[in-house]
């Protein structure tokens, strides 16, 4: 049986008009198209996980409804990593997918007063920023990122 448009509520079905603001003030991007903001790509964050419990201290890849791409490090080993790569020892970050069910905060890695963010006290620890750290390496080399010692060697 085929459903004639008079017996249809509406003519047209309601659609989500993208890149307009919504009543909220909040811009619903096209697909395809850069978020832009505060979590967009190469921002550093610290995401809490439910179920288990974890905490994840990272840069994030990629923000989507299906969940949040990261490249980092559980924040339970951060002064370990901090410590490593000052050392110069190899290291590769881990890029992780957490799904949206998961996810219960992102928030920025910002300093709070006077207490240093987690990225500068990287920086000082290390001497390296953590963007450089973070980025994923595409050459299938592990432990190839740049750290003070290293660059003094090579």
């Amino acid at each position: 049986m085929l459903l004639r448009r008079e017996y249809l509520q509406y003519t047209c079905l309601p659609e989500t008009i993208l890149n307009m603001a919504t009543e909220f003030g909040q811009v619903i991007p096209a697909a395809g198209t850069e978020v832009r903001g505060p979590f967009a790509a190469g921002a550093l964050v610290i995401a809490t996980m439910a179920n288990p419990r974890e905490k994840f201290w990272g840069m994030i890849l990629a923000l989507a409804a299906e969940g949040l791409s990261l490249s980092g490090a559980e924040l339970a080993s951060f002064e370990d990593l901090a410590v490593m790569v000052r050392d110069g020892e190899p290291f590769t970050p881990a890029v992780v997918f957490f799904p949206m069910h998961r996810i219960e905060r992102v928030e920025l890695d910002l300093p709070d007063g006077n207490l240093p963010s987690l990225s500068e006290r990287f920086l000082s620890k290390t001497g390296l920023q953590p963007s450089a750290a973070l980025t994923p390496r595409s050459s299938g080399k592990s432990g190839d990122a740049q750290t003070p010692a290293s660059k003094e060697r090579g």
